[in-house]
């Protein structure tokens, strides 16, 4: 009757674990152009599409506007690993957002349709495209939006911007977390069982700690005024981050909005109150 037991405990967790991982690759698989205009067609929005190159790799931009209003300020977010362009579609959507700022998401190289897989596993190649996506666009005038892996994207960029905002940001080496699914990358044997794009965060996952140390002593360096709202349960990127910062920014410079009992997921989980400092620093 245990042994029985045990098989039935057994088969639930397994079924459980399988449709897990079928759901987080559905969900972190990219998405074509035409199912992303018509999630924004069934929203009631229009979303512009459009193909950047940097180098010689392919990126997808993904705008709200037409055309950049050089009157309104310019929101770019930058996503994390695992993610892409439209782990800000809420935020996209958003009238609120859409009527006080130009809003501007993309994927990074290695996790849209093209190059998929192809990371290139360096903060510094990540902010020299970013600063080659906004180039003709007002600095001053612009919020950088940086999640997870793109908070340090954001703060290695040494132009003055309206304001840097950093979710979770990933940007102290000393407490990196390195979780043991990390292993069915760095196995052989187990390694081709992984689809393209979870390789891509798998290898920058693995680099990033060694990357974090050639920037995380000049954060202080930076000239933009910088605030990093952060979950203080988050054990996929360390409250203790953002506590760094806090530690080597001065006060005036640097905001901490602490987000209680929150995750990693507060981009989803938390939009109202994220929302509500971006409009709040939209306003000023």
């Amino acid at each position: 009757m245990f042994r029985k037991l045990l098989k039935i405990i057994g088969i639930i967790f397994l079924l459980l674990f399988t449709a897990l991982v079928i759901l987080f690759y559905r969900f972190s698989t990219p998405k074509s152009d035409e199912k992303i205009r018509n999630d924004f067609s069934e929203s009631n929005s229009q979303v512009y599409i459009s193909k950047n190159t940097f180098k010689e790799f392919e990126y997808r931009v993904l705008t709200t506007q037409k055309k950049i209003d050089t009157t309104l300020p310019t929101i770019v977010f930058i996503h994390g690993s695992i993610g892409s362009a439209l782990d800000f579609k809420h935020y996209l959507l958003d009238s609120t957002l859409n009527e006080k700022a130009n809003l501007i998401s993309y994927d990074r190289v290695g996790y849209g349709l093209k190059h998929t897989g192809d990371v290139q596993e360096s903060i510094a190649f990540e902010t020299k495209m970013l600063e080659d996506l906004i180039n003709n666009i007002n600095k001053k005038n612009t919020i950088l939006v940086g999640y997870s892996y793109g908070g340090p994207i954001a703060l290695a960029s040494n132009n003055e911007y309206k304001k840097i905002i950093l979710l979770a940001p990933e940007v102290y080496s000393e407490v990196e977390p390195m979780p043991w699914v990390l292993n069915f990358y760095k196995w052989k044997a187990t390694r081709w069982l992984l689809p393209k794009i979870w390789k891509a965060a798998s290898k920058e996952k693995l680099t990033h700690k060694s990357d974090l140390l050639k920037f995380e002593t000049s954060w202080n360096e930076n000239p933009s005024t910088i605030i990093s709202i952060h979950g203080n349960k988050d054990w996929i990127v360390p409250f203790k981050n953002s506590l760094y910062l806090k530690e080597i920014l001065p006060p005036k410079q640097y905001d901490l909005v602490t987000l209680n009992k929150a995750g990693h997921g507060l981009v989803w989980s938390h939009f109202e109150e994220i929302k509500s400092v971006l409009v709040q620093q939209l306003n000023e």
